[in-house]
């Protein structure tokens, strides 16, 4: 498999006032989460910029470009990029290691009633993980039932999520530095071929990538 990058044109049309409802409202409890000190318990924390994200997810989104409407954010915080899916019509899920932003984010989406499943689960399923490797990280992958040499390995599917990994048809993460990578890794040992990932990497730089066969790479 692989990944090719997507061409993205992006809107700078008024934003509807749904999305600019929860962008406030979230600045503004993440302005709280500092002023009182509580991002000590969650110091790895560092919200992307929501308006980028929601304007090439309503690109993606109006060119039919996913090949479904199941979305998932890895590392999704106060699950703003979760929000905003559900706001385009997607089933949104978003996965959170830490607790503390875990019920953050399910406060936020019941309050402005926005539907969205948040869960606290490593992006990582069972069986896969990182280790420290030159220039950043390592995937970490478990080894296939068997040892043919078509034997593929089965992916579990994330605890709490009533789907399967290979029916999520659009992934959304903003990695650490040295971590770029690996996200990339992690989707193409994932996800379905297809689907599509979406990547923030800080200070307005956003990428979309889908996972297609080698061969069809042009």
């Amino acid at each position: 498999m692989a990944l090719k990058e997507i061409a993205l044109k992006l809107d700078e049309g008024e934003l509807p006032s749904q999305v600019v409802t929860l962008i406030q409202d979230a600045d503004q409890r993440l302005d709280n989460l500092f002023e009182t000190n509580r991002n000590r318990r969650v110091p790895r924390f560092l919200p992307s910029d929501p308006i980028l994200l929601y304007r090439v997810l309503e690109h993606l989104t109006k060119n039919d470009l996913p090949p479904g409407k199941t979305f998932c954010e890895w590392g999704s915080g106060f699950g703003v990029g979760a929000c905003l899916a559900s706001l385009l019509g997607y089933k949104s899920y978003g996965l959170e290691i830490e607790k503390d932003l875990v019920e953050l984010a399910k406060e936020l989406a019941s309050d402005l009633e926005i539907k969205v499943e948040n869960l606290c689960a490593s992006y990582f399923p069972e069986g896969y993980g990182s280790y420290p490797a030159q220039g950043g990280a390592e995937l970490m992958v478990p080894e296939p039932d068997s040892h043919w040499e078509e034997a593929t390995v089965v992916v579990p599917p994330y605890e709490g999520m009533d789907c399967d990994i290979d029916e999520i048809d659009l992934f959304y993460v903003y990695p650490w530095p040295g971590e770029q990578e690996l996200m990339h890794d992690l989707f193409d040992a994932v996800a379905a071929e297809g689907a599509i990932l979406i990547a923030y990497y800080g200070d307005k730089d956003i990428a979309a990538f889908r996972k297609i066969v080698d061969d069809d790479w042009e």
